[in-house]
């Protein structure tokens, strides 16, 4: 039985667009394009998951509001579930600490973008959404 990994994704938007980050060549599925985020810790709600994921990996706060979508997705190394959240900045800005690289894209730019697998659901919804 393969390992499921459970993560949350933070889809942080700002003056109509959202935040897209590009992962690290040193990790899984190097040079994707995903939503910041990361595990969700044993008794951690996936809201407080996202909050301390965001001020470890991006030195920002954020507060969490609806959810965009619920993904299970299956990789080499194992599933991933992705839970997936509407954000906004309350404090700070965006650091790259552990990514590459960051945009802001409107709704309708997003799938210009080589995403992660486990992102694209999320993505599809957030694009009809915007329609």
């Amino acid at each position: 039985m393969r390992k499921t990994i459970n993560v949350v994704g933070a889809v942080i938007k700002r003056n109509k667009k959202i935040l897209c980050a590009q992962r690290g060549t040193e990790k899984s599925l190097p040079l994707k394009w995903e939503f910041p985020g990361g595990k969700i810790e044993q008794g951690e709600t996936p809201q407080e998951a996202l909050k301390r994921e965001l001020t470890e990996e991006m030195k920002c706060s954020i507060s969490v509001g609806e959810a965009v979508e619920d993904t299970t997705y299956e990789y080499d190394f194992g599933v991933v579930n992705l839970k997936t959240y509407y954000c906004e900045l309350s404090e700070g800005e965006p650091f790259l600490t552990e990514h590459v690289d960051i945009k802001w894209l409107l709704p309708e730019e997003l799938g210009s973008l080589d995403w992660a697998p486990a992102d694209i659901p999320a993505i599809e919804k957030i694009v009809s959404d915007h329609k």
